[in-house]
Order: C-alpha cells, then sequence, then structure tokens
C-alpha cells in the first residue's frame, strides 16, 4: 500500500477516537433539568412486612380441605358473634318489617390457617379469600331481604392471626319481618328482633354464641327515627327446634321502639274532636232553621268519615279493633247523634203543631186563646174580664150569651192541660213535658252531650295512655 494511502487512513482513525471520547451534548429543549433530591433514594421502607430473600407462602390454603369446618368430628366449634348497628332505617306498619343496617363479625379458630411469622402479628385480606376457606354459615331467620354492601369493592374483611384465630367482618342490610300488635296504636311500643342462626351446622357442630355477652351489641348514639323513640337494645339467645334436623343456637338483637304520639293528635285526635264539638253548635240553632242545622250535620258526619277512611287507608288490615279506631269511630256516633236530635226536634215540632191545628179546626171560636194565661174562676167575673178571657179585648164589648161559651169552651181546655200536667208529675213522667216543650230536647243536649264526651275522654287516654 503507497505511504500516502496509509497516512490517510491512520489520520481518519485517530478522528474517530477522538470524536468518540468528547461528551455528548443533549439537545436543548427549553427545560431545566433539576437535579433529583438525595432523599427519595433513602425512602424509609416497613421492615416489618418485608421478606427477605424468596417470599414464603405464609397461609397454605390448597394444602386443606376447607369444605369441612375446623376441628371436623370433634366437639362443636365456638363461634362469637358481635355486631355494631350502624342504622335503622325505617319502620313500615302496613308490611310488618323494618330495616337495619349493621356490621357483623365473627370471630372462630381455625388451625389449618395458623402460621409462623416473627414480623406480621396478623393479616388482612379482603373477599376473595373468603372463597377459599371455611367461614361460617349464619344467616337471619325471618329476612325478606338483605345484601352485602359492595361499593366500591365488597365491604367483607378476613383477619388472620398467627394461632389461626380468624376475624370475619362484613357490612349488610337487612329487612326482616317484626311481628306487631297495634290493638293500642297509636300509644302503643313495639319489639322487634333480629334473628341470626346457622343454616347448616347444628348445636353439635357449631355453636353460636354473643362473644362479650350484653356489650357485644354496639349502636350508632345517632340513631332516630321520625315516628318512633328508641328505648332499649339488648341480646338474648336460645335453641331453635326443627323436627327434621335438629337443635340451633339461635341468637336475637332485640329493640323496643315507642312510638311518637304528637304527630297522631295533630292528624287525627284534633280534627276528630274538633268535628264532634262543631256538631255541637247545631243545639244553639233555632229549629226552625232546618237548612242551617241538617247542613251542619251532613257535612261533620262526611269529614269523620273521611278521617277514618285515611287512617284505616295508612294501616294494616287487622281483625281486632285498634285503639285509634275506638276513638274515631265513638266521635262519628256523638256527631251522629247530634244529627238524630235534631230529627227528633223537627218531628216533635211537627206533632204539636198539628195538634194544635186540629184544636183550632175543632174550635173555630178560639182565636188568641191558646196561648193566654189561665185565670182561676170562682163564679164571679167582671165584663172587661170575661172578653180578655175568651181572647178578645177589653175594649170589645160581648153578649151575655157569646161570653158565656166562650168561657166554657176556654175552661175546657185549661182543665184537660192542667189535668194532664198533674198526671204527668204524679207519675214521674219528666219525658212528657220535653216532648211538649220541645226548646227543651236542645237546652239538656247542650250539657248531655260535651258531658258524654269529656267523660269517654277521660276513660280512654287513662287506659290506652
Amino acid at each position: 500500500m503507497p505511504y500516502f494511502t496509509r497516512l490517510i487512513l491512520f489520520l481518519f482513525c485517530l478522528m474517530v477516537l477522538v470524536e468518540s471520547r468528547k461528551p455528548k451534548r443533549k439537545r436543548w429543549t427549553g427545560q431545566v433539568e433539576m437535579p433529583k433530591p438525595s432523599h427519595l433514594y433513602k425512602k424509609n421502607l416497613d421492615v416489618t412486612k418485608i421478606q427477605k430473600g424468596k417470599p414464603q407462602r405464609l397461609l397454605r390454603v390448597d394444602e386443606h380441605d376447607f369444605s369441612m369446618r375446623p376441628a371436623f368430628g370433634g366437639p362443636a366449634i365456638p363461634v362469637g358473634v358481635d355486631v355494631q348497628v350502624e342504622s335503622l332505617d325505617s319502620i313500615s306498619e302496613v308490611d310488618m318489617d323494618f330495616t337495619m343496617t349493621l356490621y357483623l363479625r365473627h370471630y372462630w379458630k381455625d388451625e389449618r390457617l395458623a402460621f409462623s411469622s416473627a414480623s406480621n402479628k396478623s393479616m388482612t385480606f379482603d373477599g376473595r379469600l373468603v372463597k377459599k376457606i371455611w367461614v361460617p354459615d349464619v344467616f337471619f331467620v325471618h329476612s325478606k331481604r338483605s345484601f352485602t354492601h359492595d361499593t366500591t369493592t365488597d365491604n367483607i374483611m378476613l383477619r388472620v392471626f398467627p394461632d389461626g384465630h380468624v376475624l370475619y367482618s362484613m357490612r349488610i342490610t337487612v329487612t326482616a319481618m317484626c311481628n306487631m300488635d297495634f290493638s293500642h296504636f297509636p300509644l302503643d311500643s313495639q319489639t322487634c328482633s333480629l334473628e341470626l342462626e346457622s343454616y347448616a351446622y347444628t348445636d353439635e357442630d357449631l355453636m353460636l354464641y354473643w362473644k362479650n355477652g350484653d356489650e357485644s351489641l354496639k349502636t350508632d348514639e345517632k340513631i332516630s327515627l321520625s315516628q318512633f323513640l328508641i328505648q332499649k337494645f339488648h341480646t338474648t339467645s336460645r335453641l331453635a327446634f326443627y323436627s327434621s334436623t335438629g337443635w340451633y343456637n339461635r341468637l336475637y338483637i332485640n329493640f323496643t321502639l315507642r312510638r311518637h304520639i304528637f304527630f297522631f293528635l295533630l292528624q287525627t285526635y284534633f280534627p276528630a274532636t274538633l268535628m264532634v264539638m262543631l256538631s255541637w253548635v247545631s243545639f244553639w240553632i233555632d229549629r226552625r232553621a232546618v237548612p242551617a242545622r241538617v247542613s251542619l250535620g251532613i257535612t261533620t258526619v262526611l269529614t269523620m268519615t273521611t278521617i277514618i277512611t285515611g287512617v284505616n287507608a295508612s294501616m294494616p288490615r287487622v281483625s281486632y279493633v285498634k285503639a285509634v279506631d275506638i276513638y274515631l269511630w265513638v266521635s262519628f256516633v256523638f256527631v251522629f247523634l247530634s244529627v238524630l236530635e235534631y230529627a227528633a226536634v223537627n218531628y216533635l215540632t211537627t206533632v204539636q203543631e198539628r195538634k194544635e191545628r186540629k184544636l183550632r179546626e175543632k174550635f173555630p171560636c178560639m182565636c188568641g186563646m191558646l196561648h193566654s194565661k189561665t185565670m182561676m174562676l170562682d163564679g164571679s167575673y167582671s165584663e172587661s174580664e170575661a172578653n180578655s178571657l175568651a181572647g178578645y179585648p177589653r175594649s170589645h164589648i160581648l153578649t151575655e150569651e157569646e161570653r158565656q161559651d166562650k168561657i166554657v169552651v176556654h175552661l175546657g181546655l185549661s182543665g184537660e192541660a192542667n189535668a194532664a200536667r198533674k198526671k204527668g208529675l204524679l207519675k214521674g213522667q219528666t219525658g212528657f213535658r220535653i216532648f211538649q216543650n220541645t226548646h227543651a230536647i236542645d237546652k239538656y243536649s247542650r250539657l248531655i252531650f260535651p258531658a258524654s264526651y269529656i267523660f269517654f275522654n277521660l276513660i280512654y287516654w287513662s287506659v290506652f295512655s
């Protein structure tokens, strides 16, 4: 190779070597790269849950058959239960049920889940592990609807301890049946219970119990209901027997509710009382004002019917009489009797007027005599007194024959009235005077009706309060 060619090749290799050792320049982007803080490279990690080297499987779930309960073939496994009531959502009288949201927790020991670890005091899992191990099959007796909350994920927690103890917790909303007694409604108290029981395992395989006795039930202090006052929460337990399968442990969450009466006072009792009092206004209206008294009576009767219908529409159709039914129907009877009272007054007034009309027709010259004052005569009377007794003014002069006829007629009528009055007094027939004077019926009704209704209210509130 010529000398000149080797020289050019040497220079080219030298330039390539020099360029390769120069630092490379970055392309300008308009941003200044800041140095990273050194503390990010020195992050403090939780050494209590870090395993050095290759990670180990602490729970050997695949090595056991979890379709069988712990200690299968041995004594019954004890399962402790505690509950925290989050809310009591609603009480339905029509459906006879209640809705409750609660945290349900189970405690038991399963030696198949025991593990040895110097750094972990417990391990917590979500609902995915629940499908792989054995858990108690507790269900709610007499429940209509229930579900486990799943937003944003299944509200299930599983905590396993090294010695095999397990804590299983879930958040549930359940609607259960409550047998209510409405014989004292709305002055009643209701006691409802939520019952828990194992579905498959009898008391020989699984023993349910309250973990901390009465302290196993916790309630939120903010729990309140619109129509009820929560008086008491308590727990009980007993055995339940099924003829086909045997005895089971059953746990009860009992709570007592007292109904608020003020709402029903405003909506039911006060309107009914006002309608009864309004019907009494008819006793002070003139008996000849037929349209006024009839329209008032019909209005009060229809209003009471509307109140009774509205109350029964919001209640279940029970086969016994409720306390509110007694009050409303007695009030309805008082209103109805006030209508009948005017019917009696009007009828007796018509009968009396008919009798007076017949007497006028029988004695056509008795003009103005029926309402005149009767005088006791001893055989001696003046001419002016005779004219006045006959129903004519003193200025009108009658003949001797006409005056004697008028006096005889008037004396006959006065004698009949006096005889009838004396006969009634002797026999004690006070009702006869009422029938003769129809104003007395209204007069007595003004006292009898209010007194009877007040007496009824005293008895009603003393019995049902």
